[in-house]
């Protein structure tokens, strides 16, 4: 199942080139008071949520998916963890290219860790990417976006893939420069998740997807997240070491080789297999 949020935050289920309204559903989180919990609503209570959509589906308004604005899928996060380094072929290339490296030794994700990205940061498909600092390079990075479901903390890799609720594709956009990663990519609009989110049913095997990203339509990334070096068992495990995950909490598992710079005005495209596919402008001028 594909869900999306759009418009004025309204919730859809996405078939085909449509959009059911079954905002309705919504009517299935339970009133909250403050102070609210850790994590998203919607995801905390998602399998009520869909068993409400389900129902009102068949007669829900419909809409061209073309026709309405998409909105990240996860409105609240409590947090966005990143992987670095994830991939071989980019570290390969980080070693090769100091408009990457930035004078940092680049050795493997173990040595680094992971780094966590401002929720502030986080937009969606038709909300548009906005550059700042002209004089620096700004890079596009696609990535595997998992969505966790509920509460994970010390979890086992044999039991990390129960916590996943789906998945949906990350654009980890990177201000380059001498600053701490968790910095200089917390920017406003630099961490855009889209189009809509897949319920983990739909992909099977996170670790056999394709996955891709053009700018302009000149291919700058293609890869599979076979390539992974901690793969998203692994990234779970290792992220519960250190903290509890939410519902809603993404994780942005990481990104291949091509990251490239971009420029206002810019169109980028990003797809994953089994996912999905969006495109998204750079706006024209810098913030």
């Amino acid at each position: 199942m594909k869900i999306c949020r759009f418009d004025n935050d309204r919730l859809g289920l996405v078939e085909g080139g449509e959009v059911f309204d079954v905002s309705e559903a919504l009517g299935a989180i339970p009133a909250q008071k403050w102070p609210y919990r850790h994590g998203d609503a919607l995801i905390a209570n998602l399998p009520a949520v869909l068993e409400r959509a389900r129902s009102l589906a068949a007669r829900a308004p419909r809409r061209k998916l073309s026709e309405v604005k998409l909105l990240p899928p996860v409105a609240n996060p409590s947090k966005i963890v990143n992987a670095p380094i994830n991939y071989q072929a980019h570290i390969d290339e980080a070693k090769r290219d100091q408009g990457i490296a930035h004078g940092r030794e680049i050795k493997t994700i173990a040595d680094w860790g992971l780094f966590l990205k401002s929720p502030s940061s986080l937009v969606g498909a038709s909300q548009g990417i906005r550059l700042r600092f002209p004089e620096r390079r700004n890079d596009h990075e696609v990535e595997l976006a998992v969505v966790i479901g509920r509460e994970a903390n010390r979890v086992s890799r044999a039991q990390a893939l129960d916590y996943v609720c789906g998945y949906s594709i990350g654009l980890d956009m990177t201000l380059r420069g001498p600053e701490l990663p968790s910095f200089r990519k917390s920017i406003d609009t630099y961490s855009v998740l889209a189009p809509w989110l897949v319920t983990r049913d739909e992909v099977p095997d996170p670790g056999k997807l394709e996955l891709w990203l053009t700018v302009n339509g000149e291919q700058r990334q293609r890869s599979s997240t076979s390539r992974m070096v901690y793969d998203v068992p692994r990234l779970i495990e290792y992220a519960t070491s250190f903290y509890t995950l939410h519902p809603g909490d993404l994780i942005f598992s990481g990104t291949p080789e091509g990251v490239g710079p971009v420029k206002p005005g810019d169109e980028i495209r990003a797809g994953i297999e089994r996912v999905g596919e969006f495109a998204i402008r750079v706006a024209p001028d810098y913030a």
